[in-house]
């Protein structure tokens, strides 16, 4: 099988016949990189029978999460509370580490704030631009296309297709290797 039963929802510009019915119709059933496609019907895709609506398991999941009971709740709290307790513990050892360190070096950093000043103000000077505002990009909205899944038969019959195609595929290339027929009289 070299697709999965997760087709997406599109619309296309120009209409062509629809999988079943033959009507004209612009809406696609696709899988995510387009390995199979194929013209249908709204219609159709209301019907059981063809196909249905396919429900993200993770939206199911979160209704499970919301009925965690209230002891597991406090249970976890704790252990947060615990482990943010330890951290601040190391984070304090670390300072008094760094502390010793920086009396070593306060001797040089002095020395070296005076000509970092100096180079700050030259570059402030030369990279300030009135009126420039910071760009803020954000990211563009994700389109959601309606998810379907096929009935078994019809999946089975666009694999079989899919498979047909492949196997078209592989005889033409396989056609230049084998010997001609022979043309001569019996």
């Amino acid at each position: 099988m070299s697709f999965t039963n997760l087709y997406y929802k599109r619309k296309t510009g120009t209409p062509k016949p629809c999988f079943i019915c033959f009507k004209e119709t612009t809406t696609v059933l696709a899988t995510i990189n387009t390995v199979d496609f194929f013209y249908v019907c709204d219609n159709h895709l209301s019907d059981r029978g063809f196909a249905s609506a396919f429900e993200d398991p993770a939206a199911t999941g979160e209704t499970q999460k919301s009925a965690l009971s209230a002891e597991e709740i406090t249970k976890v709290k704790e252990d947060w509370e615990e482990r943010q307790k330890k951290k601040a513990k190391k984070e304090k050892e670390k300072e008094k580490d760094k502390e010793k360190e920086k009396d070593k070096d306060k001797d040089k950093e002095q020395k070296d704030e005076g000509e970092k000043k100096k180079a700050k103000e030259s570059k402030d000077k030369s990279t300030s631009l009135p009126g420039a505002l910071p760009s803020s990009a954000s990211p563009p909205p994700k389109a959601s296309h309606e998810r379907y899944q096929l009935h078994r038969d019809y999946f089975a019959m666009r694999q079989a297709e899919h498979r047909k195609r492949r196997q078209a595929a592989q005889a033409k290339q396989l056609a230049p290797r084998f010997p001609m027929a022979p043309t001569g009289g019996v």
